[in-house]
């Protein structure tokens, strides 16, 4: 016999009427996925590439003088080859570093400054850097780059940001047009604000009209892609396989289904092949996000996520019989999914017992601060900006990912690194939120949202969208800022946070940035679908070896 509270539940489900954020289906088919095979994994092309490894290796002994070392460094970590050729590139910035060399006049070429400074910056070490006034393209398009590396008080390098860009602004017109595309995309977002595993395509489309650039580093560099692509096609197979078999989307119609752009995520905070079980957790969380992100803004009433709430804290099922079915069904996938991705851990790094119970507190958190934006949705209640953003550094997701993260990269022990050095999380976690406002806040304006940082901004300061706008994008320099000093020095012993743990991490705030283009996982935009096929499902045609 059910209970009178339970009844009230009923009706009140009953007559709600549930929000919708018009979601539209997938475009990315099963059987599309599963369709995807790459022939570049075969033991010919393996043959080939290491072949041109040795090649590119001679050419860093070759690289005798200082200018032709950077700049074999800087198009190698461009052409996504950094990794394949770390040895090497270490050993020449040391050189570099160990170089006094000086202009006769006392005076450098602002191209190889600046293009030694950023490079230096990159890989940890500190260099001198000074200004000069210089109009010659090269020069100011590296200045322009190494300025985003800049630490907080860093004041040459804000000049020097204002500086080039104006400068390459004023003579953009006049340049041919294959340099006007580079400065164009330079402009548009710096090199060190993208995902450069995003970039690789776009970069050898450039330097195959560079006729002095030695055409084996291309060739490898399309070998490489190709390679990875094959790999992550196969990933890709198998979290479909995963997805489908879930059956979760078959029972919510007010939420995503982006299993395609959750993997496309994935790949963009790590894409390397080694690390594909890692992956494969990364899109199991992200799709978890979405999934429960959406019950919290779309679907449930504050009753209702009141109790989905406590039974994420308590971890208890018997806390969500009384809520909607599809509210059960997330619970129990998020239920699962944890239990299976502690699983996974257990697997690669061995068990530890506290693993899960990190994973389960980082839902709770999750949730918790999702709850609160509920609550100032029902109430009406615009926060400041600093209330905003002291729950969005929970709300944003970027907690889940880290822990997850620090798990699957590390160990359980990890965890304690994470408590003593909190600021890098805190700061993406910040720019993740920040990133994503400026891309989604006019969607959900309309469709009624909680209050974006640039609604809080705006009703706060009294101050028009766009000058609120502007705020948030200075806020989200100032933060890199700080994310540069915390990445790109090193740290105390111990403070030191595992390097992939590092560069995940701030992948993370990379990979936010594509929100200035749109939001791909709301709206399936077309510069998102291209995004897709670029990087996972169009290999270079390489012809036959």
């Amino acid at each position: 016999m059910q209970t009178e509270q339970q009844l009230q539940v009923l009706r009140s489900d009953a007559i709600q009427e549930r929000r919708s954020a018009n979601y539209k289906p997938t475009i990315w088919k099963y059987d599309f996925l599963q369709s995807l095979r790459s022939q570049y994994d075969g033991e010919e092309y393996k043959l080939r590439a290491e072949k041109l490894t040795e090649h590119v290796k001679a050419m860093f002994v070759e690289a005798q003088e200082e200018l032709a070392k950077l700049e074999l460094i800087d198009i190698i970590t461009k052409l996504g080859l950094g990794d394949l050729f770390a040895h090497e590139t270490q050993r020449a910035l040391q050189a570099v570093l160990s170089s006094n060399k000086k202009i006769k006049n006392g005076e450098e070429d602002l191209y190889i400054t600046a293009l030694r400074f950023k490079l230096l910056r990159m890989h940890g070490y500190d260099g001198a850097f000074s200004i000069t006034k210089c109009t010659e393209i090269k020069g100011l398009l590296e200045l322009y780059e190494a300025s985003y590396l800049a630490f907080e008080g860093e004041n040459m390098l804000d000049e020097a940001k204002t500086f080039s860009r104006e400068a390459l602004m004023n003579i953009y017109s006049t340049l041919d047009t294959n340099t006007a595309e580079e400065v164009a995309h330079a402009l548009e977002l710096s090199t060190h604000w993208r995902v450069q595993w995003f970039d690789i395509k776009w970069r050898i489309a450039v330097y195959e009209n560079n006729n002095n650039l030695d055409k084996s580093l291309l060739e490898l560099a399309k070998l490489n892609f190709n390679s990875v692509q094959a790999t992550l096609q196969k990933d890709l197979r198998e979290i479909s396989r995963w997805w489908r078999n879930l059956g979760i989307m078959e029972h919510l119609n007010f939420t995503r289904d982006r299993l395609a752009e959750s993997f496309f995520c994935a790949v963009g905070l790590v894409y390397e092949p080694r690390y594909s079980c890692f992956r494969k957790c990364l899109t199991k969380i992200t799709t978890m996000i979405l999934i429960i992100d959406d019950v919290y803004d779309v679907y449930g009433s504050l009753q209702e996520l009141e109790q989905f709430t406590q039974a994420v804290d308590r971890w208890d099922s018997s806390k969500i019989q009384q809520l909607p079915e599809c509210m059960k069904i997330c619970f129990q996938a998020l239920h699962d999914i944890t239990n299976e991705i502690a699983y996974d851990i257990q697997e690669v790094n061995g068990w530890n017992v506290q693993a899960v119970v990190h994973l389960r507190k980082a839902w709770t958190g999750f949730c918790k601060a999702l709850f609160v934006e509920a609550k100032w949705y029902n109430e009406g209640y615009t926060p400041s900006l600093e209330e905003y953003l002291s729950n969005a550094l929970v709300s944003s997701g970027g907690i889940v990912i880290s822990v997850h993260s620090m798990l699957s990269l590390g160990t359980d022990e990890m965890i304690d690194l994470l408590g003593k050095n909190e600021d890098l999380v805190y700061n993406i976690s910040i720019i993740t939120r920040l990133c994503n406002d400026l891309g989604t806040s006019t969607t959900e304006k309309e469709r009624g949202d909680a209050p974006s940082s640039i609604l809080c901004y705006m009703r706060e300061m009294n101050v028009s969208e766009k000058e609120a706008e502007e705020h948030i994008k200075k806020m989200i320099s100032k933060t890199w800022m700080k994310i540069n000093r915390q990445c790109l020095r090193t740290q105390p012993p111990d403070l030191l946070l595992p390097s992939s743990f590092v560069k995940v991490t701030v992948n993370v705030g990379r990979m936010v940035h594509l929100y200035q283009f749109g939001d791909g996982f709301g709206v399936q935009d077309r510069q998102t679908r291209n995004h897709i096929l670029c990087v996972l499902i169009d290999p270079f045609h390489l012809g036959c070896l």
